[in-house]
């Protein structure tokens, strides 16, 4: 009988104050995704991981738990990650892009927030330099290059890395607003953009995935896993022949990966990885991130304006960090507040697609150029 009641009492003996904080902190993830609707596809199911491996003894977790096994077959073999990234292809229409191929320097400038970030993590000191890579990888504001990085460089830090890349993704709309409004008069903000509809062919669609690939992968080798895979997606998308796969790409494939993902992330957010000074740093260093990828678009294009005739709204240069198409929604919301007959939509989702391809070659630059010097 003693045998019998110490085996079911188990879990509370063995049950710690960090196993409750992170069932709150699991908690507010999940209250997140359901009241305030931030990313509810992978902050639901993350949250839900990571009160599942803080349960004591839980059998999700360990050699044969399913949530180790998902770890090891989706995150350390990086197949979750080529998956997202094949579904986000199939959901991105690059024709803005294509027609006004000016903005890829709009989604180059917005990566800013990744280096500046790479340095002060790197400058504190307590991080070396291969984890401060990933941290500053938070700022590609692209969760799937994220935690590509963070796990080749700091398997330690990846539920960290990855739940302040996806929180802060799902934060977008109230980040960036304030950075703009700070960087830009009320009189750049009213400026209007012309757009001229360009009719683009569809050869140059079914190229362009093609041609970006093979570019990409000569200039950065290492880009062409997630490259690649972005850009089979889209060429699934516009090769007109393959519809209902491009369907299920952007629907079931997406959705089943996004779920196992989050759930997977969450199963690394044990309390003894969780609960540290360096977590709340990385939490801290990854919002910098993404104000300096705002700040840093936003002011490229006041900078250009000083050399242009006609001058381009500096909030697109907010909506070139990768977050898509959020960043796009955003800056369009702020210039209809200032001037509800004032339309940028298109300029923004260019950038806004820049900045995916831009986030990407960042991430796979740092894979390439990190391990040489550190």
């Amino acid at each position: 009988m003693n045998d019998l009641w110490d085996g079911l009492l188990q879990g509370i003996v063995n049950l710690s104050y960090g196993n409750l904080i992170m069932f709150v902190i699991g908690g507010i993830l999940i209250y997140l995704a359901i009241k305030k609707d931030y990313e509810p596809a992978l902050l639901l199911p993350i949250g839900f991981g990571a009160i599942l491996s803080n349960i004591p003894l839980s059998s999700a977790v360990g050699q044969e738990g399913f949530l180790t096994i998902l770890y090891e077959a989706g995150i350390t073999t990086e197949l979750f990650p080529v998956l997202i990234f094949i579904a986000v292809g199939a959901m991105i229409d690059f024709k803005p892009l294509i027609a006004s191929p000016s903005m890829i320097f709009f989604g180059a400038a917005a990566q800013f927030g990744i280096f500046a970030t790479m340095l002060f993590a790197l400058s504190t000191g307590i991080f070396s330099l291969k984890e401060a890579a990933a941290i500053g990888i938070i700022g590609a504001a692209d969760g799937p290059t994220s935690i590509y990085v963070a796990k080749e460089f700091a398997p330690n830090y990846l539920g960290a890395i990855s739940v302040a890349a996806y929180s802060y993704m799902s934060l977008v709309p109230i980040i960036q607003p304030p950075v703009i409004k700070l960087l830009t008069t009320e009189k750049e903000r009213k400026i209007r953009m012309k757009y001229t509809q360009v009719e683009v062919p569809k050869v140059v669609e079914v190229l362009f995935p093609i041609v970006i690939t093979i570019i990409a992968g000569i200039i950065a080798p290492m880009s062409v896993a997630l490259i690649g895979a972005l850009m089979f997606g889209n060429l699934v998308r516009v090769c007109g022949v393959l519809e209902r796969l491009s369907k299920s790409a952007q629907n079931e494939l997406a959705n089943l990966v996004t779920l196992l993902l989050g759930i997977t992330i969450g199963s690394t957010m044990s309390a003894e990885a969780f609960l540290n000074s360096k977590t709340l740093m990385i939490m801290g260093m990854g919002l910098v991130a993404f104000i300096f990828d705002t700040a840093g678009g936003v002011l490229f294009a006041k900078l250009l304006n000083i050399f242009r005739k006609e001058k381009v709204n500096p909030m697109i240069g907010a909506a070139g960090i990768s977050a898509f198409p959020m960043a796009g929604r955003v800056v369009q919301r702020i210039a209809t507040e200032e001037d509800p007959t004032n339309f940028i939509l298109m300029q923004a989702m260019s950038a806004n697609v820049a900045g995916q391809l831009g986030s990407v070659i960042a991430g796979s630059l740092i894979l390439a150029l990190v391990p040489i010097f550190g």
